[in-house]
């Protein structure tokens, strides 16, 4: 058996299939295997419109030369758009961070995306990180707030507080994600973290809220 769990009699072009589908995140050996014979049972146009799809991603695809996001022509969606506020930057993890706040539709600013985060035990410190060329777009005064939507675990929260002290001492507000009851939950069924976290980031009722993407 190789390390996808299939069989060594299965052909080569197969096996070496199988091999780099298992290699994809989230993919088990099961999954591995149904996604090759799906391609081999798949019309050869077919076929070859998934596999230009993949090239032309990796040869046009590069990452933002103002926010590290991934673009093309070395400018991502984002950046690109004009009306977006540049006074305002979200400093994620991942582009897959991006998507999802835009889903939103609730965010009007710009990003910075650090491409991981601080994990001594996966020997990626601060300088791995895009840590340096956030603090170059920090220069100036054109930038007001910086918000740390980094992930709400134990690397995310170490990232995010090695970011305030390093934006802090610049004069420019820095603010994190609120965090709390997840809509339609239950309280019985929260976690004490969860549940801590929502009593610290409660709001006011008697206060008017601005509008989404306001200050």
């Amino acid at each position: 058996m190789t390390t996808s769990g299939i069989a060594p009699s299965a052909a080569p072009p197969v096996a070496r299939l199988i091999e780099a589908f298992h290699r994809l995140p989230g993919i088990g050996p099961k999954g591995a295997q149904r996604l090759t014979y799906y391609l081999i049972r798949m019309p050869r146009q077919e076929a070859e419109e998934l596999a230009q799809a993949i090239l032309s991603v990796k040869d046009r695809i590069t990452l933002c030369r103002t926010c590290t996001n991934i673009g093309e022509g070395g400018e991502c969606v984002v950046c690109a758009d004009l009306t977006r506020d540049r006074s305002r930057i979200c400093v994620v993890e991942e582009p897959l961070d991006v998507a999802a706040i835009e889903r939103t539709r609730a965010f009007r600013g710009s990003y910075h995306v650090l491409h991981g985060v601080i994990s001594p035990v996966n020997g990626v410190g601060p300088e791995d990180l895009k840590v340096r060329e956030l603090l170059e777009r920090l220069k100036g005064d054109q930038v007001q707030e910086v918000i740390l939507a980094t992930n709400p675990n134990l690397e995310g929260e170490a990232t995010g507080m090695y970011l305030q002290r390093l934006i802090a001492p610049l004069g420019i507000r820095v603010s994190r994600l609120a965090r709390g009851l997840p809509s339609g939950s239950d309280l019985e069924y929260a976690d004490d973290a969860t549940l801590a976290h929502a009593l610290e980031a409660r709001t006011r009722l008697d206060e008017p809220r601005p509008e989404p993407g306001e200050e």
